[in-house]
């Protein structure tokens, strides 16, 4: 038999090659999420009203929890936060389990990494959480948002420890939440795209990278002093950021003020009472609407750790 003659099943003449690349085919072949940066313009989130599953918690270290809360104040405020980014032109879309989920499941962006070419799932590091990841892929597979890895083996690894710098520029941190092996997974799926990542060690007694630097425009980052990386602050400097200082520690403590979510560029949903942040984010430009998450805070995370992101614009 000829080549000519061979059916287009064992690449004869009918044979239809798959030549685009895995970015090309999002917003055609998968759905339209894409990531690769903090501050594009938010276009899509997802997030997860608590439930039952809050009720049952008891706001104590066996939840990973700061303090009771009253939760049906919490399910208010959580309503409020959707509600914002929907004035925003944002898409909520929703994390609903058929089952009672961990009690932490509503801290969305724990749990995965958006990348251009779809989502890295994390592997949460406490045997608390253990479990929140499989809501998620299941979320998003339903939206059609291809997964690239799930962090396996050994390796723990929570989204919240990854930020993007630049298009093709990860900052990624080793600490509590994210272990060496995490970090290799993470790597090789990042760097197989093209991605350069910048690998840091967060002090001890810190929980995320997103607790220690938000940003705020492609050349602007606040951070807290005394909690990040010399590296890190001169990565970002090399890149042309200027990298300012959260003023407050206490009311940072008290209100999660560093805990905010960028929609675009110098433009930030943060919680309310945070004056001392806000006067200093203002004086760089930056314009922050807020809500009340005074209840949600109790859980140990604020604004930035709900929201899971799903797609932003590209930064021109």
């Amino acid at each position: 038999m000829s080549a000519a003659d061979l059916p287009a099943a064992f690449g004869g003449p009918g044979w239809s090659p798959r030549t685009r690349a895995m970015r090309d085919e999002i917003g055609d072949l998968w759905g339209d999420f894409t990531v690769d940066s903090e501050v594009g313009r938010l276009r899509a989130v997802l997030l997860h009203r608590p439930g039952p599953e809050l009720d049952r918690a008891g706001g104590d270290d066996a939840a990973l929890m700061l303090s009771p809360s009253d939760t049906d104040l919490a399910r208010r405020q959580h309503d409020l936060l959707a509600a914002a980014y929907e004035e925003e032109g944002v898409e909520v879309h929703r994390v609903d389990p058929p089952v009672d989920p961990p009690p932490n499941q509503m801290f969305c962006a724990d749990l995965f990494l958006m990348t251009p070419e779809g989502a890295i799932l994390a592997r949460p590091a406490s045997t608390v959480r253990a479990g929140e990841e499989r809501w998620i892929a299941r979320r998003l597979t339903e939206l059609g948002i291809p997964i690239l890895r799930s962090i396996s083996g050994t390796g723990t690894f929570e989204g919240a420890d990854a930020q993007w710098l630049a298009p093709a520029t990860v900052l990624l941190s080793r600490g509590l939440r994210t272990n060496a092996e995490g970090v290799r997974q993470l790597r090789e799926v990042l760097e197989g795209m093209g991605v350069r990542v910048i690998v840091v060690d967060l002090p001890y007694g810190t929980m995320h990278l997103m607790g220690q630097i938000r940003f705020l425009d492609r050349d602007l980052a606040i951070v807290r002093h005394g909690r990040l990386a010399v590296s890190a602050v001169e990565a970002m400097r090399e890149m042309g950021y200027t990298v300012i200082t959260f003023p407050d520690d206490a009311e940072i403590d008290a209100h999660f003020g560093h805990n905010f979510v960028t929609l675009g560029p110098r433009r930030i949903l943060m919680p309310a009472g945070n004056p001392a942040t806000r006067r200093i984010l203002e004086e760089h430009g930056v314009e922050g609407r807020t809500v009340e998450i005074g209840e949600l805070a109790r859980a140990a995370g604020g604004i930035g750790c709900l929201t899971g992101i799903l797609r932003r614009d590209p930064v021109v």
